[in-house]
């Protein structure tokens, strides 16, 4: 597997470069599959493929604070991300993973390399809800068997299908302010079934890992040794021009 350890200089050319990387795989550009990290030196909101941003984005809050707002390919909700909040994407291709054709067996997939990842190094992480990653608010020793409202998120996840390749992609918070969650979005109509309502600051927490940490840990579990040199730029260029400009203002 190729890595791909690239933040670039703004938000919309980051969040554009993980479809530019998918659709590269797809036109054969890449012959192998990819996982990219990266971390924005500036917050920003991402949007679901379906997500409408005035049920779930504190536009009038973005607009005063200077938060850009970007809708990406994959679906699920929207998430706040930035300084202390790692980004990682991971395309795989269909003919050395068939089985990822299906949704569910996808998700099963990537998040359980995850939890293998993350499990020598925090006790107690699970899968949650549809494409979550949660841990414990208590010790691992306390913790409910399966994640509930003793857990809290510390990754949100989304997937995009093409005809031959999947784009996995998503964030692990380590360091992030985590309120900002509640002063830049609103509550979600859609809740995983763990959340019971809780409020961002109650519901999200930060791993009490270093970004190399996970860094390393990704890599390896991914067995990603091969640096990608030749990345889409023009693909990416083109992506940032025609679909990556900021959500309007409310």
């Amino acid at each position: 597997m190729y890595f791909l350890p690239l933040t670039l200089p703004t938000p919309a050319e980051n969040v554009a470069l993980d479809e530019a990387l998918l659709d590269a795989c797809e036109a054969g550009e890449i012959a192998g599959n990819v996982l990219r990290v990266w971390e924005s030196p500036e917050v920003y909101v991402v949007l679901g493929r379906s997500t409408d941003p005035k049920a779930e984005v504190n536009l009038a809050a973005c607009q005063r604070e200077g938060v850009p707002v970007f809708r990406r390919p994959s679906g699920g909700c929207t998430v706040v991300a930035g300084p202390g909040c790692l980004m990682y994407a991971v395309v795989l291709d269909f003919q050395t993973h068939p089985q990822l054709r299906a949704i569910d067996a996808a998700h099963r997939f990537v998040l359980n390399r995850f939890v293998e990842a993350l499990a020598p190094l925090v006790q107690g992480v699970a899968i949650a809800g549809i494409s979550d990653l949660a841990v414990p608010s208590f010790p691992a020793n306390e913790a409910e068997s399966s994640p509930g409202e003793g857990f809290k998120k510390i990754s949100g996840n989304a997937l995009r299908l093409k005809r031959n390749h999947l784009l996995y992609h998503g964030t692990l918070l380590y360091d992030f302010p985590l309120e900002l969650f509640g002063r830049l979005l609103a509550m979600p109509a859609r809740q995983p079934n763990y959340r019971y309502d809780r409020s961002h600051a109650e519901f999200v927490t930060n791993l009490p890992l270093k970004r190399d940490e996970l860094e390393t840990s990704l890599v390896k579990i991914w067995g990603a040794h091969k640096q990608l040199t030749n990345w889409p730029q023009e693909r990416l260029a083109q992506l940032v021009a025609e679909k990556y400009t900021s959500h309007p203002s409310p």
